[in-house]
């Protein structure tokens, strides 16, 4: 009872905070903000939105089955941030477009437009679905001892339903908010499971370290891994390397994420708000990182090598719900929810934005040539119940997206982060390969354009370990899919001499990245 009471304050608190933010405004103050936030909570926004319920649970589960190799992808994503926000974010400012595809619409036209658009929507349900099913199996897990459809269906219906009923009311104003909180939520449910493990582990540091350090399968210490094997998606070769093509991919053409930082005050304040985003989640994903170190010594003590149990990723749910006393553990819970609801409620606003701008009117302007030239114009027609409406249709769809990631992580054979990570490769590594060739380029059609993007997602299919592996006989780790990918889609786009307009960064992006530094 006392942790169902701790969880109904939380969803109170974060359904109150959603009202309160709410204001009568256009599509421009629903899906932007107003574009004036203030760029601590936007950083704190995209670091709730990057970590999500794959984070509280799959990175402890990457230290406990292994080592601390994931924290060098750190490296990559440092120079990524740098990038976008000294080449993305001002190219779109300047473009002052609801989304980001809309920059295409420019070089390539419409049609394009539309397709990127429509590439992102799948791809981030597919993704945002699969971290919704994982927050729902890890919270039933936690909270009930079970994963039977009777427990997920009503943890499915609490994070949808209480993300789609806040984000409807307040838009990214809602979501920033409610994402700042989240965030400290979700590291004091952190710290305090890493507190816990310390308390029932009670071993001096000195002893913890050789206990690390004699791991069987190698030191958990191991921050730099030095091997070549492409089957390994944490190396240093992957996490300097893969990993800058990666955050561009994940950072900088993703609405979900690019969206908040629009929603600042000037292109300078939102490019230092993403770098500091990525800055602050290093040591949050440390933390768990630790977690899940300090969960391999508890079991080493009690005379268990985790190696040997199944369902490694149940593991750290387990001590949780066995362990954990009531109320420490509802806050524990509250932790996870934030997890989830931070991402999802970001998911819900940015699809619903996307498919209005990019999708719907494109294609409702081609059907109705007679229309009135303000009925294009945000907010003139409806006011906000178009948008809200689409927040609660998106919320539905992605809710119901989660069942189908059930089977999908199933034939994946990876670690619940491995599986979060590499299913956003299907949109973003297409993704990319176009907007470069875009912001850098003056080649390519429209046609070029597309077809690029088409083989590019037939291109992460053959990837993917089910079909890749029985074909090759090895596989090759999520991280390299992207530099594979990409670079591909850039060349193919580029390969027509086209005669669409650049978007000029180079030229005039000297003055914006002054005002960023």
């Amino acid at each position: 009872m006392l942790d169902a009471t701790i969880i109904a304050l939380y969803l109170a608190v974060m359904l109150g905070v959603g009202f309160m933010v709410s204001r009568r405004g256009g599509e421009d103050d629903f899906f932007l903000a107003g574009r004036a936030m203030p760029s601590w909570a936007v950083s704190l926004s995209v670091v709730a939105t990057a970590l999500s319920a794959a984070t509280f649970v799959g990175v402890p589960q990457l230290a406990l089955t292994g080592n601390l190799s994931y924290l060098a992808t750190y490296i990559g994503a440092l120079i990524a941030t740098a990038l976008i926000a000294l080449w993305f974010v001002p190219a779109l400012y300047r473009e002052g477009t609801l989304t980001i595809y809309g920059m295409l619409t420019r070089r390539f036209g419409e049609s394009v437009t539309v397709a990127a658009a429509v590439l992102f929507l799948v791809g981030r349900m597919l993704s945002s679905g699969a971290r919704l099913f994982m927050a729902a199996i890890v919270f039933a897990l936690m909270w009930r001892g079970s994963t039977h459809p009777r427990d997920l269906v009503p943890v499915l219906l609490v994070i949808g339903g209480s993300g789609m009923v806040y984000t409807m009311a307040g838009g990214l104003r809602a979501v920033i908010w409610t994402d700042a909180l989240q965030f400290f939520v979700m590291i004091g449910g952190g710290v305090l499971c890493l507190v816990m493990l310390q308390r029932d582990t009670a071993l001096p540091l000195s002893d913890l370290l050789s206990l690390w350090r004699a791991a069987p399968g190698g030191s958990k210490l191991t921050v730099i891994d030095p091997s070549l094997a492409i089957q390994k998606p944490y190396t240093i070769w992957a996490a300097a390397g893969a990993m800058v093509m990666v955050t561009l991919a994940t950072h900088g053409v993703d609405q979900d994420m690019l969206q908040r930082v629009m929603a600042a005050r000037s292109a300078g304040r939102g490019a230092l708000a993403l770098m500091a985003s990525t800055l602050v989640t290093i040591p949050v994903v440390m933390l768990f990182l630790l977690i899940g170190l300090w969960l391999y010594a508890w079991f080493r003590v009690r005379g268990i090598d985790p190696a040997t149990l199944p369902d490694s990723q149940n593991l750290f749910p387990r001590y949780v719900l066995e362990q954990v006393p009531r109320g420490a553990r509802g806050l524990v819970l509250a932790g996870l929810l934030a997890a989830a609801m931070s991402t999802f409620d970001s998911a819900i606003n940015a699809m619903a934005g996307c498919f209005l701008a990019d999708v719907w009117r494109p294609l409702r302007a081609r059907w109705r040539r007679s229309l009135r030239a303000n009925d294009d114009t945000p907010g003139t027609e409806h006011g906000l119940a178009v948008p809200r409406g689409l927040v609660g249709l998106v919320g539905v769809l992605l809710t119901g997206f989660a069942v189908l990631a059930v089977f999908m992580h199933e034939s994946s054979r990876s670690t619940l982060i491995d599986f979060a990570l590499g299913v956003m490769a299907f949109a973003h590594a297409p993704l990319l390969g176009v907007f470069l060739a875009a912001l850098f380029t003056r080649r390519g059609t429209a046609v070029s354009a597309l077809l690029a993007m088409a083989i590019g997602v037939l291109g992460v299919l053959l990837l993917q370990p089910w079909l890749f592996e029985p074909l090759f006989g090895f596989r090759i780790a999520w991280p390299w899919w992207w530099v594979i990918v990409s670079p591909v889609v850039f060349l193919l786009t580029i390969l027509p001499a086209g005669e669409g307009e650049k978007v000029q960064v180079s030229g005039s992006c000297s003055a914006d990245s002054a005002a960023v530094s």
